[in-house]
């Protein structure tokens, strides 16, 4: 399979009243097509400074990034990028809010709409593209953010802890919701979470960062099968996997799985 992603050797540091600080120490990761890929690992450990790196918005202190065999160090626009907070602009109607990226690239607003509202009719905000950013829930805000972030049209896509502030029911239903998307349209996906059961629900591959300064500690594949359901969650499984990501993240050895 095509490696979509390449990070090899990637660190970063910055300098606070006059120290050094390592943010992300020495990261390697490979990422192949069409696979949905979660991170995750204790606050301040570099999760987002690597998505920041791989979005072109800061460039690493060391190593190379590569998207497609392309070295995209510094350079914008190669990725969707969605963060926890919705950034819909609350003066502009969902619809209008959704196709903003597309508007950005210079594709006429008919031709936009045009994508854009079979997508929400059929995504869950069908009828709601004259209402404002106020007058919805979280969660289907959360649904417009995505929406935008998808008709970007980027074939990777970075999630940094898209559900981290909806509760729990609402959270189940999002991540169903983007299962369903991700399968539809099979874009390679990064995604930045705490939640363990989160990770191994939607994931094919997790990358387990250590505290900082940030390392990949280990890289683990999910081998449970597609479709994914709920009852999933519950498995044997599925509960031997949480337990050696435990281990992993409070620094145990763990024997569950080699």
């Amino acid at each position: 399979m095509k490696t979509k992603i390449e990070i090899a050797g990637v660190s970063k540091w910055f300098r606070r009243d006059g120290q050094e600080i390592i943010a992300m120490q020495e990261t390697n990761l490979s990422i192949e097509e069409g696979r949905f890929v979660s991170i995750i690992g204790p606050s301040g450990c570099g999760k987002s400074t690597l998505f920041n790196i791989i979005a072109g918005l800061m460039p690493p202190s060391t190593g190379r990034v590569l998207a497609d065999g392309e070295d995209i160090i510094g350079k914008t626009g190669h990725v969707g990028y969605m963060l926890q907070k919705d950034m819909l602009l609350p003066w502009r109607t969902i619809l209008d809010n959704i196709i903003l990226g597309m508007e950005i690239r210079g594709v006429p607003r008919k031709e936009a709409v045009a994508r854009a509202q079979p997508l929400m009719d059929r995504y869950g905000l069908k009828g709601f593209g004259g209402h404002y950013p106020a007058e919805l829930s979280g969660g289907m805000r959360q649904r417009a953010a995505l929406l935008r972030t998808l008709l970007y049209d980027r074939d990777i896509i970075l999630l940094d802890e898209p559900f981290g502030a909806l509760d729990a029911q609402t959270r189940l239903t999002m991540q169903n919701w983007l299962l369903e998307i991700w399968e539809d349209f099979r874009k390679t996906v990064l995604f930045v979470t705490h939640d363990i059961d989160e990770a191994i629900y939607l994931s094919d591959d997790i990358y387990v960062f250590s505290g900082r300064p940030g390392r990949i500690i280990s890289k683990i594949s999910v081998d449970m099968p597609r479709p994914r359901h709920m009852e999933d969650t519950v498995s044997a499984s599925f509960m031997e996997l949480k337990a050696h990501l435990l281990d992993l993240l409070s620094g145990k050895p763990s024997a569950h799985i080699s």
